[in-house]
């Protein structure tokens, strides 16, 4: 009791608070989104996400090396589709000379044991912008799963060690699943995004991509029959659970801050890693503030970084993961 006890006592010095602290950050926290486009010495800044760019298969050779040179091990690839090989059904997904499989393979060339994810979704190839297959106006489920479990599987021929299928079509997971062990892939991973939330914070991403869903009659105009209502709590562990029983290896909550209840709830009742995604809004708004002079960008970065941790994340995507790798290196 007070005064025998001190609080303080063990916050007097910043050598026994670090001495202490139980939330510790480290490169091998990270996994790092990059941005793939076609052509050749492309690094194209994205308006909406200030010193985050797109790259050509080219330049990624040299971001990957510094991302591995830093302790960054882990990667998880998008690519920007251009619009005349987009259609309804994902086709140019499933092309084995694609830019996504042509970067995979650029990764690994490069940097052989850098872990490599991709991103298994519809909307960077579709022309409706969506994860998913549409007819008569609705997003089609098994069809969808079908097509991405071929996505993943073009994924795993070209290199990647886990696929992370983002789209939330209900059973894809089982789908993609049994389609990697019928082909002997049986060591590829999946990353499901299992709690994806239909968020307003997506929109510098959507931009980065141009994957953002047409205005047009008869098209959804936003994704929330497929992802999930962001007033719900128990529904996350159920859609996670299910993710598990199904195969996947690592679950994901996505996005990051104003979901960390989520995070908690879901580490608390699975035993599976936990992948946070700390979205582009997010990222956006720091940066933002921070050129405002509002903020300051390195504090307010490592306190979000640290916090999404603390709620439970194992793996933290982040587009803050050079700035905060650097940092920790000064």
């Amino acid at each position: 009791m007070y005064p025998l006890r001190r609080n303080r006592r063990l916050r007097t010095t910043e050598a026994i608070r670090s001495l202490i602290r139980e939330t510790i950050i480290t490169p091998n926290d990270f996994l790092v989104p990059l941005f793939v486009v076609e052509g050749k010495g492309i690094k194209d800044e994205i308006p909406s996400m200030p010193n985050y760019y797109r790259y050509s298969l080219d330049l990624l050779e040299g971001e990957v090396k510094e991302l591995w040179k830093l302790g960054l091990k882990s990667v998880l690839l998008f690519v920007k589709v251009p619009d005349n090989l987009k259609d309804n059904k994902g086709r140019e997904a499933l092309n084995p000379k694609g830019l996504m499989q042509r970067a995979i393979k650029t990764v690994k060339n490069v940097c052989p044991d850098m872990l490599v994810m991709t991103d298994v979704a519809l909307d960077p190839y579709s022309a409706y912008g969506h994860d998913g297959i549409i007819e008569k106006g609705q997003i089609l489920n098994d069809e969808t799963a079908e097509v991405l479990a071929e996505m993943s599987l073009s994924h795993a021929k070209a290199g990647a060690d886990f696929v992370a299928p983002s789209d939330m079509m209900d059973g894809r997971i089982l789908t993609i699943r049994e389609a990697l062990e019928d082909e002997g892939f049986i060591n590829t991973g999946i990353m499901s995004y299992s709690a994806k939330y239909a968020s307003a914070f997506y929109g510098p991403f959507r931009d980065a991509l141009d994957s953002a869903p047409v205005d047009l009659i008869n098209i959804p105009k936003d994704k929330k029959t497929y992802q999930m209502d962001y007033a719900n709590r128990f529904e996350a562990i159920r859609e996670t659970e299910m993710d598990i029983d199904e195969g996947a290896d690592i679950v994901m909550v996505k996005p990051g801050l104003c979901y960390l209840d989520i995070v908690r709830e879901i580490k608390n009742e699975i035993d599976v890693p936990v992948a946070v995604y700390q979205v582009s809004g997010e990222y956006a708004m720091l940066k933002a503030a921070a050129e405002k002079g509002w903020l300051d960008h390195d504090a307010v970065m490592m306190e979000q970084i640290t916090a999404i941790k603390r709620a439970g994340a194992d793996i933290i995507a982040s587009y803050f993961a050079k700035d905060v790798v650097k940092l920790l290196n000064k």
